[in-house]
């Protein structure tokens, strides 16, 4: 009788900053994945609060690294550097992945080797915690194509040939990586099913709005002046 193909190593990359209220479940739905040969690589941006101690009860199901607080890009491309498997997915620290995420993106590696990259829907929730503070509207129940870290999966060598995730922003370098992606013909497939939850709180709704705002804001117009640059050159 013939064994079975072993499984691709699939690395989990996440990034977490003071992230000790989501964190947990963040790993869980790893955890928790049909897609049993996994690597799952926390890289804790210098975080303040209880990360360390949260992330750390998960005993050697977890690699866990530190660094000075850098910000997601470098924490990512840290993420990256000790990864070792051909296949890279990443997760935010308060998002949440369906427990198919992997397989559904392993089963189209494996039958279309054409494909760089395989992401998926995207549903929004509001943190049930304030569920009181921000009433979900109708419209964020609906899925919406995940062009987010949390929905994505990766050959290693697309990654390389796009290139890292930018570290002079603090936030939108995963919309500037997108561009860029975009901007050098990324073979992505977009799967119909929900593969990821995103979770909205106070944070992201609040605080960090104004500076996303100027620093996408910029991100647009750095892509749009490659793509001139480039329509020259043709």
């Amino acid at each position: 009788m013939t064994e079975p193909k072993q499984q691709p190593l699939v690395s989990v990359i996440i990034p977490v900053f003071n992230g000790a209220q989501y964190i947990g479940e963040a790993i869980h739905s790893v955890l928790a994945q049909t897609y049993s040969n996994v690597e799952l690589i926390v890289i804790d941006d210098g975080s303040t609060d209880k990360t360390s101690g949260i992330v750390q009860s998960f005993g050697d199901r977890v690699r866990y690294q530190t660094q000075m607080n850098s910000g997601s890009g470098a924490a990512r491309n840290r993420g990256v550097e000790l990864a070792q498997a051909e296949f890279l997915t990443f997760l935010d620290a308060d998002d949440l992945w369906l427990p198919d995420k992997l397989e559904r993106q392993m089963v189209v590696f494996a039958e279309q080797p054409e494909i760089e990259a395989v992401s998926g829907m995207v549903e929004q929730f509001v943190s049930p915690e304030l569920s009181h503070q921000l009433p979900q509207p109708a419209e964020l129940s609906r899925p919406m194509p995940g062009a987010i870290p949390s929905a994505i999966a990766i050959r290693r060598q697309a990654l390389a040939r796009v290139g890292g995730f930018a570290t002079q922003w603090k936030v939108g370098e995963f919309a500037d990586w997108y561009a860029r992606a975009v901007e050098a013909g990324l073979r992505l497939m977009m799967l119909p099913a929900i593969v990821a939850r995103r979770r909205l709180h106070l944070d992201n709704q609040g605080v960090r709005h104004q500076r996303e705002v100027s620093a996408y804001a910029q991100i647009l117009k750095q892509s749009l002046d490659r793509r001139r640059a480039q329509s020259e050159q043709g």
